[in-house]
């Protein structure tokens, strides 16, 4: 299985936030915003894999700035690492300044998609090669968040999270 760049299942989701899409104050709902970051994430898990692909946990997600009505929010997701059968994704969430076309990112986040085959059985997927320094970074920080995830599932016992030992140690 050959191994793919992240660029190959970069997914880039553009749309407008209407009125029924939000809240008391005029900005985009929390929930509307992660479905459209899970639709994002779950085409750039299908890129990647070429397979059927489920949500197995939404990693992080960080609501830094609201998003108001009327605002054209853009969604760019990508693999930023690939494991046996599970990948995780990153999304960053960008707006754009009516007058200048000026972009601001707004949100972002991690969630982590499983390969399955028509059975809902796990399969195995390609590995990533990274290429820009910001997909190294998200790259290398990926398998301490697996574990992370992992331990705090009562998954992995904390003595064998090697990566997490490894930032403790000096």
């Amino acid at each position: 299985m050959e191994a793919k760049t992240p660029r190959e299942s970069l997914t880039i989701l553009t749309d407008l936030v209407l009125p029924g899409d939000t809240n008391y104050l005029d900005n985009l709902f929390g929930g509307e915003l992660l479905a459209r970051m899970d639709r994002a994430c779950s085409i750039a898990a299908r890129r990647h894999s070429s397979r059927i692909v489920v949500t197995a946990s939404v990693n992080h997600v960080a609501f830094n700035k609201s998003v108001p009505v009327g605002s054209v929010v853009t969604l760019e997701a990508k693999v930023s690492r690939a494991f046996k059968s599970s990948m995780e994704i990153y999304v960053d969430v960008w707006i754009e300044d009516r007058q200048s076309g000026m972009r601001t990112k707004v949100n972002e986040g991690i969630y982590t998609f499983v390969a399955v085959d028509e059975t809902g059985k796990p399969v195995q997927i390609p590995q990533i090669v990274p290429e820009t320094e910001l997909e190294k970074i998200r790259f290398d920080g990926a398998l301490r968040r697996k574990q992370l995830s992992l331990v705090l599932a009562g998954k992995m016992k904390p003595d064998e999270a090697t990566e997490l030992k490894a930032l403790f140690k000096s």
